[in-house]
């Protein structure tokens, strides 16, 4: 989906651009991610702490989470936010299939691979975002 067809759907009835938490504490990922979700007109609210997604979940609708940051636990990320009722969306290695499953059944809807959302980030982002949950 692009960033027009996007925009198009925030103006035909989806209301102002959704507020999505990003929990990463890797710099370029955490940039990346920003980009991503402004191209598909979506407002990103950076956090790089628990603390800081603490802060954000009564405001946004969605949240972004790193499964392998230093400086926190995904896992808890995943949890903390599906339990404040945010449809979340994980980021981690390809090859850990042990901690998808865990972020699946923390409460991630889905978990991308780096590379899935490095080679097609907005498209990726779109189809989650602008799709009913689960």
């Amino acid at each position: 989906m692009t960033a027009e067809r996007t925009t198009a759907a925030v103006d035909a009835g989806r209301g102002s651009a959704p507020r999505v938490a990003v929990l990463a504490d890797d710099l370029v990922w955490l940039s990346r991610l920003d980009v991503q979700l402004r191209a598909v007109g979506a407002e990103p609210v950076r956090a790089s702490t628990l603390a800081a997604l603490e802060a954000a979940l009564g405001d946004v609708e969605a949240v972004i989470v790193d499964l392998t940051a230093r400086r926190y636990d995904g896992i808890d990320g995943v949890a903390r936010a599906a339990a404040a009722g945010c449809r979340v969306l994980a980021v981690g290695q390809h090859d850990d299939h042990r901690l998808r499953r865990r972020a699946l059944d923390a409460g991630a809807e889905r978990v991308f691979a780096y590379r899935k959302l490095f080679e097609d980030g907005p498209g990726t982002l779109a189809r989650w975002l602008w799709t009913s949950a689960p």
